[in-house]
């Protein structure tokens, strides 16, 4: 199951993920810095949440393509359960 993300998509999950990445080095130089336990967390929660919703982006993308694909008959030989029970994995890699 390949991805295939282009235009608003990709460059609304590149911003997710620049964004957790902006957060996440701050993390790092407050940690470096000694600061408040509770500004780190809370930092660092906020890059979580990034991250999870860059992963739950990139996953509806992939289930709206597949669903396409089933529609249209081009699953590329993967039988539709497998490819649902795929797509779950997924999605609960990220719960």
């Amino acid at each position: 199951m390949e991805l295939d993300l282009a235009g608003a998509e990709l460059k609304a999950v590149l911003n997710r993920l620049r964004r957790a990445q902006g957060q996440i080095s701050g993390v790092i130089r407050m940690i470096e810095e000694g600061r408040d336990c509770e500004d780190v967390v809370t930092q660092l929660a906020a890059a979580s949440r990034a991250l999870d919703r860059a992963g739950f982006a990139i996953i509806a993308t992939g289930l709206q393509q597949c669903l396409t694909g089933i529609e249209s008959g081009r699953e590329g030989g993967e039988d539709p359960e497998q490819m649902r029970a795929r797509l779950e994995k997924l999605f609960l890699s990220l719960a």
